[in-house]
């Protein structure tokens, strides 16, 4: 089984040369962002990436700085119907601009404007307000944390020297707020049943790469919020796992998490997941594959991001939870970026 080391401390993230200085994991963000030691800049990816979905509509809003270039992005998804909708601002080379948020645990205020396209996004500490507009969109939410607000920030490591990845996933926040499109409304949400998920992302990546990232939440019958957060296959885990369950707001350690059949061409049939300590079992029947792929030569992406209905259990601090038909996600990446 793999290591889980517990940050419980404010840590350097990178040393002076620019690597790793202490990978593993906390449940708030404890690791100092010293941006100013990564070695190559050009090889710095930076994004705050929202999801918001109740499991019929789905909006996705995200800012990215990936050295060549920063935007600001809009999706909107009917996961019934299929219908999607885009729109972006795009700002060519940006190295050294446009820096977002050094830390996704303390309160922040940051804006993106170019090519008609603005991203706005605050945190007080409990409550993430983000807004996009362009010339055809206009969308809004807030986002709310819930109980102690427990997350999982992980720092991984690559083979290649001086390259790493930082991230923390916020998940389980209720959110409400709306989607226009060319003054329509396409999807107003209140916080019954809907709820957001931050992936905010940051490192320096090699070249070519690929991952999975499985997450959702729900409302137990009972009214408690679970949720879990599953990411394996981007870098080094031998110090932890991006694998957590959640409950309440309060963050459960749990171990590897792998699939018993590897989905590539059979993206609509059930995925299966297990975790290595067997405190999470399930079965995803998937009913929706957003699908994106891009293609620039150089510049590839690949990505099959499949909606589903969960069912199975999840075990959390020796009480089984058993899950029937929840609404989340898996998608597999493959990047050359």
């Amino acid at each position: 089984m793999n290591e889980q080391r517990e940050i419980t401390e404010h840590t350097p993230l990178l040393t002076a040369e620019g690597e790793p200085f202490r990978p593993g994991y906390c449940r708030k963000n404890l690791y100092v962002y010293n941006r100013e030691a990564v070695r190559n800049k050009l090889r710095l990816k930076e994004w705050d990436f929202y999801q918001v979905s109740d499991g019929r509509k789905m909006l996705q809003i995200n800012f990215a700085n990936i050295a060549l270039g920063a935007a600001a992005t809009i999706s909107y998804v009917d996961l019934i119907t299929g219908e999607k909708k885009g729109g972006a601002g795009i700002l060519p080379f940006t190295v050294h601009r446009c820096i977002p948020p050094l830390n996704s645990s303390e309160p922040y205020h940051f804006e993106f404007a170019h090519g008609g396209a603005k991203f706005v996004s605050d945190f007080d500490g409990v409550t993430r307000r983000v807004t996009y507009s362009d010339k055809k969109f206009e969308a809004a939410f807030s986002a709310r944390t819930v109980g102690d607000g427990e997350s999982i920030t992980i720092l991984f490591p690559f083979k290649t020297p001086a390259r790493f990845f930082y991230t923390d996933k916020v998940n389980c926040m209720p959110a409400k707020g709306y989607v226009r499109f060319k003054g329509e409304t396409l999807w107003e949400f209140d916080e019954e049943g809907t709820f957001a998920v931050l992936d905010w992302g940051r490192g320096a990546w090699p070249y070519k790469n690929h991952w999975y990232w499985g997450n959702g939440a729900a409302k137990l019958p009972d009214g408690r919020i679970f949720g879990f957060e599953l990411t394996w296959g981007i870098g080094d885990e031998s110090n932890a796992t991006e694998t957590m369950l959640f409950l309440d707001g309060k963050a459960h350690k749990i171990g590897a998490v792998a699939l018993t059949e590897e989905p590539d061409g059979r993206w609509m049939e059930p995925w299966h997941f297990v975790s290595e300590d067997g405190k999470f079992d399930m079965v995803m029947k998937p009913f929706f594959d957003n699908a994106n792929p891009l293609d620039l030569g150089i510049l590839q992406f690949s990505c099959h991001q499949v909606h589903g209905l969960w069912s199975g259990k999840a075990v959390i601090d020796g009480e089984t939870i058993r899950i029937n038909d929840m609404y989340a996600f898996c998608e597999k990446m493959y990047n050359k970026w």
